[in-house]
């Protein structure tokens, strides 16, 4: 794997991390006492981790692109504030490892 995607890849997860952590702070003024779950950050968390998980499925050069933005995506719920987050992150991930057993499994036999 060459370097720039590895940095591309870093430069995207901060670039997530921080605009979760100024939509969650301009969002949630208060300290961590919303226990629901937010529905914006469970679509990012469950897309990006969608095609994390799959992005084999696409060509090598698609592929890149798709790492990028799933690490985006991922970022954003990732660097949210604390407390918040961790519901869709731990919901995303058991959804994209339930599509990704589907899609690698289920279909081939």
């Amino acid at each position: 794997m060459d370097v720039t995607f590895l940095l591309l890849y870093l430069l995207t997860f901060i670039v997530g991390s921080v605009l979760g952590l100024l939509v969650s702070y301009k969002k949630h003024g208060e300290i961590y006492i919303i226990q629901k779950i937010d529905i914006v950050a469970l679509i990012a968390a469950i897309i990006g981790w969608v095609l994390l998980f799959n992005f084999a499925l696409f060509s090598k050069t698609l592929s890149v692109l798709i790492i990028a933005i799933s690490l985006l995506l991922i970022g954003f719920v990732m660097g949210m504030r604390p407390g918040y987050g961790r519901k869709e992150t731990v919901i995303g991930i058991i959804v994209a490892g339930i599509i990704w057993i589907i899609t690698n499994y289920i279909f081939i036999i």
